[in-house]
């Protein structure tokens, strides 16, 4: 299996019930779902005239989008020059792809794995992946949030800024019919001073968690 990367660098995880977890960041390239807030807008397009070295995307948090064509052993060779052993595979969107060959090499390897997807595509990936939906209702793409991905989720991490953010998370959480665990987990939008009054309260109501994009406190890739 052939994957289109967009860049391959190493971190502490921002965001999340994972935050401050040392991490290799995958992401990949392609996403048809359209978010107005999307920082990393430059992974939307798959053109093949931006095909590119894979020298060229490795140790580097970047907004081009030049992508290498790598499939999963030539990821592992890359991703055994790291310290970190826990893998974040995300986007654009990285369920548009079958991530089973992949996740299930790593985890062969040593390695834990994340997905960090908008739950809109299916998901296929090793069994002990940990899953974060960041659920995306509405967008430009049409896209709907899948039952199968809420079910799947380890975690719901939800971008929220008015109201109807917390009245889409409620309706999107009737959806989870299984007993687990699911941590959810609040993201002020752009860390706007009003989103992120809205999303404490709320976190303290509904004994939520609250995701504050920390790498971008930090200023940190």
């Amino acid at each position: 299996m052939n994957y289109p990367v967009n860049e391959i660098f190493e971190t502490i995880q921002g965001e999340g019930a994972k935050t401050g977890v040392p991490s290799i960041f995958l992401r990949l390239q392609g996403c048809p779902v359209g978010c107005s807030w999307c920082d990393t807008k430059h992974t939307w397009e798959v053109d093949k005239t931006k095909l590119t070295d894979v020298e060229n995307i490795i140790n580097v948090s970047n907004t081009s989008d030049c992508w290498a064509d790598l499939d999963e052993q030539m990821l592992l060779t890359r991703l055994q020059n790291y310290s970190a052993k826990h893998i974040v595979i995300t986007g654009g969107e990285p369920c548009m792809y079958d991530l089973r060959p992949l996740t299930e090499l790593l985890h062969d390897n040593g390695f834990t794995t994340q997905i960090e997807t908008s739950g809109t595509f299916e998901i296929y990936t090793h069994k002990d992946t940990y899953v974060t939906v960041s659920p995306k209702v509405g967008m430009k793409g049409g896209y709907k949030v899948l039952e199968s991905a809420l079910n799947r989720a380890n975690e719901i991490k939800h971008p929220v800024a008015t109201e109807q953010h917390i009245e889409d998370l409620h309706a999107l959480l009737a959806q989870v019919t299984h007993d687990n665990f699911v941590e959810v987990c609040l993201q002020p939008i752009s860390q706007k001073k009003r989103a992120t009054e809205l999303a404490i309260a709320e976190c303290i109501k509904n004994n939520w968690r609250l995701s504050v994009q920390m790498h971008k406190y930090l200023m940190i890739d």
